[in-house]
């Protein structure tokens, strides 16, 4: 089964001036791949990162500068307007991994979850290091290419590129995977060693 996971989609993300000019192409087709994973009864999971005051979920860079920011009940940390995740499930991340510290693989696996489609930002940080634990616990990737963002192309493409390679994961468009989620298109598998 494929899940959809959209990640960090949060106000404090698109301050960032290269991803606010993504911002609405973003939430549109995040909202294409939602819909469709709801019209396919799959699940999805908005996944958001905060942190609290007391520098209790601080990373080792936010300790260092002294600066926290997504902290609870704050505008910064909530959902970007315009995104379709009204009851839809949620789950907080205080790390660049959705797996770190979360209860992310045991609700993958009581799903029946083996294949993870991964949305939002940043491409690079947030939905890499997602990508790459989903491998350490087996699930399938496929990066929506075009629903995912970045401040630095660069290394996005870079870090794509050894994930794809190396643990044979895939990018596909939304419009690519709206036709796998329908059942229109085979769905991935693991190549032999």
């Amino acid at each position: 089964m494929i899940a959809v996971l959209v990640v960090d989609m949060q106000n404090a993300f698109f301050e960032d001036p290269a991803l606010a000019s993504q911002r609405d192409g973003l939430v549109q087709r995040c909202n294409e791949l939602v819909r469709a994973a709801v019209r396919s009864n799959l699940p999805v999971l908005f996944v958001t990162t905060q942190h609290e005051r007391d520098k209790s979920t601080w990373s080792l860079n936010m300790l260092e500068d002294n600066q926290g920011f997504l902290f609870s009940g704050t505008d910064q940390a909530k959902l970007v307007p315009g995104l379709d995740a009204d009851g839809l499930q949620r789950m907080t991340k205080t790390r660049d991994s959705a797996f770190l510290g979360t209860d992310l693989v045991l609700r993958l696996r009581n799903l029946g979850v083996d294949t993870v489609v991964l949305a939002g930002v940043s491409t690079h940080n947030c939905v890499a290091q997602t990508a790459a634990d989903a491998f350490a616990y087996n699930f399938r990737v496929i990066y929506a290419a075009d629903a995912t963002g970045t401040e630095d192309s660069e290394a996005a493409e870079a870090v794509l590129a050894v994930l794809c390679r190396e643990y044979r994961q895939r990018s596909l468009t939304v419009e690519e995977i709206v036709k796998l989620l329908q059942g229109e298109e085979a769905a991935p598998q693991l190549s032999p060693g």
